[in-house]
């Protein structure tokens, strides 16, 4: 039935575009990912060994960096695999043929509505639902990184910084005693500033653990002493203790962790409800991207038409260029809305409705429609007047 929706004739032509736009797109689709997530997967490994955070704390956060960017990538791939597809055909003279018995770009586009279709619907519930989810989840992850995850693996004999500055942490020894998370430390140092006084504590040993009811984070340090204020000032307190427990991150943070306030985090059923410009700039994004699928696909086509006099290439660097134009034409969008530079009505319907009329235009130069026009307008048709002249 969906073939008879989108005209799909299973036919050996038929089949054989398919076939060679699939290999195309997965091949493409592949070495951006791995140039991509590659990338990310290093910096991850760096800021693992750089604050001492073991890699499998820090993995969720690449993988949610890929649902974020997937549908980004799968609809450059999209475009990039359908102007090769193309082109591979007038490259080969294949397309001359066929545009013998009667296909052109009409039925070349008509051919790839099954990928073309396939691909907005995942794109559109990437933008929709996944992204949002995979931004919320990684938002979660990362808080939980920042506020726990820092103070899981310290590294012994040396000075580490933590909350941007705000605690100075050094341990002679430091060991992980089991799978949750407890750590046992020796000779402890902590400086940890304040807006009043700054607090120094020195203690023998130390022990990280998590509260089962509260599940606050704290250092249960042992025969030590804690140095308020500072030193040789009147206002400087002393306390030798015994036991004192030092709360690193409090429970309640991980109860604030449910409430987001970030419009990209959002469903998009919440943005809806929620409205303003910031809403709606997010709102107007997430359509963009299955409805650049469509545009793009279109284009993608057209500018896989060739000959063998153009430069090897060249049509795949317009497209490059065209969609680098297109997609960020709609992220400056998106900021001038977010900005109140620019009416919402307007927004990024204006780019979308843009890029069509060029659509347009460009398909009837392909099809050598312009050109007819161009040659009814007098004014405009300069060999018609010589002629008249000569004949004078």
């Amino acid at each position: 039935m969906l073939f008879k929706i989108f005209n799909y004739n299973n036919t050996i032509i038929s089949r054989y575009l398919l076939s060679n736009f699939l290999v195309f797109f997965i091949a493409i689709t592949f070495i951006i990912s791995l140039i991509i997530f590659g990338n990310q997967f290093v910096l991850t490994v760096q800021e693992s060994i750089e604050y001492g955070i073991p890699i499998e704390e820090l993995m969720p956060l690449v993988w949610f960096n890929m649902l974020r960017d997937i549908s980004i990538i799968l609809i450059l791939s999209l475009f990039l695999s359908l102007i090769i597809t193309v082109s591979q055909l007038y490259k080969n003279s294949e397309a001359l043929v066929m545009n013998a018995i009667g296909l052109g770009d009409k039925n070349f586009i008509q051919i790839f509505q099954p990928a073309i279709f396939s691909l907005f619907l995942a794109v559109f519930l990437l933008a929709l639902f996944i992204v949002p989810w995979a931004k919320q989840e990684k938002s979660i992850t990362e808080e939980q990184t920042v506020n726990a995850s820092e103070f899981s693996f310290i590294s012994e004999g040396k000075f580490e910084s933590f909350k941007n500055g705000e605690i100075v942490f050094y341990a002679s020894e430091s060991r992980i005693m089991d799978a949750k998370g407890e750590q046992n430390m020796e000779e402890i140092f902590i400086y940890a500033s304040d807006f009043e006084k700054p607090v120094i504590v020195l203690a023998s040993e130390g022990r990280k653990y998590i509260d089962s009811k509260t599940k606050s984070i704290y250092l249960r340090l042992k025969n030590g002493v804690r140095y308020e204020g500072i030193p040789g000032s009147e206002n400087l307190n002393i306390l030798d203790f015994d036991l004192y427990d030092l709360e690193i991150v409090s429970g309640e943070i991980e109860k604030s962790l449910l409430n987001f306030s970030e419009i990209e985090e959002k469903k998009t059923i919440d943005l809806f409800k929620v409205g303003g410009i910031l809403a709606n700039a997010e709102i107007q994004w997430r359509f963009s991207q299955p409805i650049s699928v469509l545009i793009l696909s279109v284009f993608g086509v057209l500018l896989g038409k060739t000959s063998h006099r153009n430069g090897k290439g060249l049509n795949l660097l317009i497209g490059i260029v065209i969609f680098m134009l297109y997609n960020n034409s709609l992220l400056v969008a998106k900021s001038a809305i977010e900005n109140g530079n620019l009416n919402p009505i307007i927004g990024m319907w204006a780019i979308h409705l843009a890029m069509l009329i060029i659509l347009i235009f460009f398909y009837q130069i392909r099809q050598g429609s312009i050109l007819f026009f161009i040659d009814k307008i007098p004014f405009l048709n300069n060999k018609e007047s010589s002629d008249v002249k000569l004949a004078k």
